[in-house]
């Protein structure tokens, strides 16, 4: 089987990615919202990567993260999930997005991924509970974040503050009322720059 692939793009669209791996060429197909975040033709790549073996085909999937591969290959194990579908799941809802709506329990968000009708996201809840990989074992012992509390986390850690940190600046722009990420980030850039 192959696990990774690293390689330079010869060719980025939504029906795959063509890698050059020293001088072959190797069709992967990707979730559709990783799209932007792959590098341009031309520019290194490195997929982790499932490859799923039938009579007929060889198809290699690849994904940015080890916790998208993670979802996908425990997607696979779930009766009548095959590799289109699991991909179609993962193209219609990031990763981190698609766990935090199975714990959620989110019948109807889930059912708004093109190919997922109310019965199957239902099942998929009901088969996938505690089988997903974790979003973020800190933050979910302390506080139960949703995405924009993380990414506003992740923001302030980027710009050098510690994680605890900005969590406590995070959850004071919040209760202050910011609700839009953009907010949020600056909300507690402000707080934070004050205590300084």
């Amino acid at each position: 089987m192959i696990a990774s692939l690293k390689g330079i793009i010869l060719s980025k669209k939504p029906e795959g990615i063509i890698v050059d791996v020293r001088g072959i060429g190797y069709h992967v197909s990707v979730p559709l919202c990783s799209l932007a975040d792959i590098p341009e033709s031309g520019q290194e790549v490195f997929f982790h990567t499932y490859t799923h073996v039938r009579e007929d085909a060889l198809q290699l999937f690849g994904f940015l993260s080890e916790e998208e591969r993670k979802v996908f290959t425990t997607l696979l194990g779930i009766t009548g999930v095959g590799p289109k579908l699991g991909l179609a799941i993962l193209s219609g809802m990031p990763a981190n997005r698609f766990i935090e709506t199975v714990n959620n329990e989110d019948v109807s968000l889930l059912s708004t991924i093109p190919g997922l009708g109310k019965k199957t996201a239902a099942r998929l809840i009901l088969e996938l509970k505690g089988k997903l990989p974790s979003l973020d074992t800190e933050a979910s012992a302390d506080s139960p974040l949703n995405a924009d509390t993380r990414d506003a986390v992740s923001a302030l850690v980027n710009l050098g503050y510690k994680k605890a940190v900005s969590e406590k600046a995070v959850e004071a722009a919040i209760n202050n009322g910011s609700t839009a990420i953009e907010e949020i980030i600056r909300e507690s850039l402000k707080s934070l720059t004050e205590k300084k």
